[in-house]
């Protein structure tokens, strides 16, 4: 690729990004929804402007730096006000990865018709909610405590278990890996190390911001910070392929907790470039989908993403909620919403070249079925999302100049979100 089409295929996608971002400022149209498209219009399905196979193996390296610094960016912000909450978040977590799991493996074979080893792989890549598509939209439509601290979180707890488990089905079905004993220790170690080297990375780099002086705060935090993520990266897919993704949100949650730290500015310019590789990764791996791989699924392939935001995703929600304290529009709200991100995307890319390099059939169904399910749930489930947040009463009215703002546990605890409107 020569220099002149590497160039104008980074300013086609940023511009086409931050046209979608002015769009949705001036229309109040979800963000996502229109970056989504905007990739679509840019790329195969549309103009043909942007390929994003021309950054051959470079492709999967700036995919990964960038989604390690919205990880990083959740991380950062992840909080658990209380006990409740946090164990609303595990409920779902831990449920929805056996409910969804085993679910998302029948409805892809049964009704998309992929092999069960593809439909496995599959399955494990559609598990989570992306926190990139997620927090945006929980913060544009300024969704009431505590359904957007649990959607954020569920999110960022998912997001790296189906991305390793993902990668590990994945070298099952290529024979890098021999049995379930393996798989299942891959994942732990995978996840635990990651994590280890997240806290470690975290801890250190607060203890750096820390001893800052104030005269030289201007920039260096920021840098310092920047350094650190992305060699933990580079270290962290060395070592454990893929044990970047927890790493990323481990080293975040270390920063956000760490006291005297003083990182309250250093959160607005994370959020900042988070927002920012937001804006370029989405236009970026959209204009990735071809029609050509997405008409063969057919009506299969729609009953089976119908099937998982229609039927498993409202099961399982149910089965993890149950005894908990939220009422039925709650429930109803968490069973709607689980739109599905970049790290999905880029998940599904990469694995999707490895299969068809290794002969394995069903490589192109399989992204185009995930690509599918990402256009539906962004584009269902971020139109509604809003409307259907405010017709049940879950939005967060504006606050009055002077009335104190109560903490989500606080209200979580004393029912002033969860109770019915009247009671």
């Amino acid at each position: 690729m020569t220099p002149e089409r590497l160039g104008l295929l980074w300013g086609v996608t940023v511009f086409a990004g931050a046209g979608a971002r002015l769009l949705a400022a001036v229309s109040k149209l979800p963000g996502v929804v229109l970056l989504l498209l905007s990739g679509l219009l840019i790329g195969r399905s549309g103009l043909g402007l942007v390929e994003p196979l021309d950054l051959g193996s470079g492709l999967g390296t700036v995919v990964g730096l960038l989604v390690s610094l919205v990880l990083f960016d959740g991380g950062l912000n992840l909080r658990f006000p209380g006990e409740t909450i946090k164990t609303t978040v595990q409920r779902i977590a831990v449920l929805r990865l056996l409910i969804s799991l085993g679910a998302g493996l029948m409805a892809a074979h049964w009704l998309a018709g992929l092999n069960w080893s593809v439909a496995a792989v599959f399955s494990a890549i559609v598990l989570a909610t992306g926190p990139t598509v997620v927090t945006p939209l929980v913060r544009q439509m300024r969704l009431a405590s505590p359904l957007g601290d649990i959607l954020e979180a569920e999110g960022l707890v998912l997001e790296p278990i189906g991305a390793v488990l993902a990668l590990l089905l994945l070298e099952l079905v290529l024979g890098d890996l021999h049995g379930w004993r393996e798989l299942v220790v891959g994942l732990l170690l995978r996840l635990g190390g990651g994590v280890l080297i997240g806290a470690g990375v975290g801890w250190l780099l607060s203890e750096m911001l820390r001893r800052l002086k104030p005269d030289q705060a201007s920039g260096l935090p920021l840098q310092l910070t920047l350094g650190m993520l992305f060699l933990m990266y580079g270290v962290s897919e060395w070592l454990l392929p893929e044990s970047a993704l927890p790493a990323s949100v481990a080293a975040g949650i270390v920063v956000g907790r760490r006291p005297a730290t003083n990182t309250a500015d250093l959160d607005v310019l994370i959020q900042e470039l988070a927002q920012l590789a937001i804006t370029m990764l989405f236009p970026l791996l959209a204009a990735d989908v071809s029609w050509a791989e997405l008409s063969p699924l057919g009506w299969g392939g729609i009953s089976c993403v119908l099937a998982l935001m229609l039927v498993v995703r409202p099961i399982s929600v149910g089965v993890a909620t149950a005894g908990l304290p939220l009422n039925g529009r709650q429930r109803f709200f968490l069973g709607w919403l689980a739109p599905r991100g970049i790290v999905t995307a880029s998940v599904a890319s990469l694995f999707s070249i490895r299969l068809e390099q290794a002969g394995i059939l069903g490589a192109g169904r399989l992204q185009g079925l995930v690509f599918l399910t990402i256009l539906m749930t962004v584009g269902l489930q971020g139109l509604t999302a809003q409307p259907l947040a405010r017709a049940l009463g879950l939005i967060e009215p504006e606050p009055e100049p002077d009335e104190p703002v109560a903490s989500a546990e606080t209200a979580f605890k004393s029912g002033q979100v969860l109770a019915d409107p009247g009671q």
